[in-house]
This record gives C-alpha cells, sequence and structure tokens, in this order.
C-alpha cells in the first residue's frame, strides 16, 4: 500500500536527444495517471545540465509534492550530479522521489532508520553504476571509430580530393599566371579547402625530396 503524500504529483522524463523516443518513458507516466501539465519532458543530451523543462519542474516544486522518474539516471549524467540533485529535491526542496524501474528508492518509505540506510546504499551503488555505464559506452565508441579509422572509415564530411593536375593548377597561381577564383572553380573548392590541399600537396613534395 502507497504511503500518503499531500502535495502535487509530477513526472520527469528525459531522453538524451531530440531524435529519441519518450514514449516508454510517457507510457510509464500515464499509467500513473498525472495530468498532462504535470509530466515534464526533456528532449537534451545528458552532456550538460541545461535543461530547460527541468529548471522550470524544480522551480515549480514545493515541500510536500511527489516526484516521479523512471529510472536514476533521468536526474544526471554522472554520480556527482545524481546525488546533488537527489540531495537538492529531497533535502531543499523538501519532496518525495519515486523512482519507477527501482521500488525500493521511495523516499516515502524511508522514513525510518533502517528504510533511509537501505535507500542510501541503493542510490549510491546506481549512481555508480549509471556513470560507470555512460563511461563504457563512450570507451565503446571509442574504440569503435578508432577501428573504423584503422579499417580505412572516413567520419566527417568527405575529403575534397584535388585533381590530377593540382601541381600545375599550384604553380599557374603562384605564377600569377590564372587568378585564384579561376583555380578554385576547376578544383570545385573553397579557398579555405584550396589553401589546406596546397600545404598537404607542398608538405608530400617536400617529403619526396628527403627521399
Amino acid at each position: 500500500m502507497e504511503e500518503e503524500y499531500y502535495g502535487e504529483a509530477y513526472g520527469y522524463i528525459r531522453v538524451s536527444s531530440a531524435d529519441q523516443n519518450e514514449d516508454r518513458q510517457l507510457v510509464a507516466m500515464q499509467g500513473l495517471n498525472l495530468p498532462k501539465n504535470h509530466i515534464f519532458i526533456d528532449k537534451k543530451s545528458g552532456k550538460d545540465f541545461d535543461r530547460p523543462k527541468y529548471k522550470r519542474l524544480v522551480a515549480k516544486l514545493k515541500a510536500g509534492d511527489l516526484l516521479y522518474i523512471t529510472s536514476i539516471d533521468r536526474l544526471g549524467r554522472n554520480y556527482e550530479e545524481i546525488q546533488n540533485q537527489w540531495r537538492i529535491l529531497t533535502k531543499e526542496k523538501e519532496i518525495d522521489i519515486v523512482v519507477l524501474d527501482v521500488p525500493i528508492l521511495d523516499t516515502r518509505q524511508e522514513k525510518n532508520l533502517v528504510g533511509k540506510v537501505i535507500a542510501n546504499v541503493v542510490l549510491e551503488l546506481l549512481s555508480f553504476v549509471a556513470q560507470s555505464e555512460r563511461e563504457n559506452i563512450k570507451k565503446r565508441q571509442a574504440e569503435g571509430i578508432a577501428v573504423a579509422k584503422a579499417n580505412g572509415l572516413a567520419f566527417g564530411r568527405p575529403m575534397k580530393k584535388a585533381p590530377a593536375n593540382f601541381g600545375i593548377l599550384i604553380k599557374q597561381w603562384e605564377k600569377k599566371q590564372r587568378p585564384l577564383h579561376d583555380i578554385l572553380a576547376e578544383c570545385d573548392m573553397s579557398k579555405a579547402t584550396f589553401y589546406r590541399r596546397v600545404y598537404e600537396y607542398k608538405l608530400i613534395e617536400a617529403q619526396k625530396k628527403k627521399k
């Protein structure tokens, strides 16, 4: 049986980017019969904590209110942020929090000493796990990119290749035999790209002479 509360109930949803779907979290919140205007959704990266809907929610919360989140990592990107937000919400704002994925993290039920100790241990553990998982994801992404690059896969915009007669065009440009805009048009390059390719070309030529 759930404990009573004497304020308003809210839900907070966060997805890590605008193209991710919040349906799973939204379905969980709708199952709690929360008013639509009491469900706050941020589609922002956890890279920073500048989340407008979250800030608006925190400003709205008052002592005695109840906040539902689906998982502990909705509160922050790492151990320190999760712990800090939990402290702000429960100690400074004096609200209750229910973590739907972890029923034991329900501050309405930790009023006795044993309940507080258990909840604190679980919170510490899950905060650590959330940060570890984020670090592991970043590590796997970095390793994947490194392997892909080693296998010749390019990232970002494709490099604009210089034409076969690029060396001749450079000489014509340097000797002012042709204006730069003509050279750029023939190479189909911007001025910045052209300068980069000239630098690379001369670097390669210098290395060839050393051999």
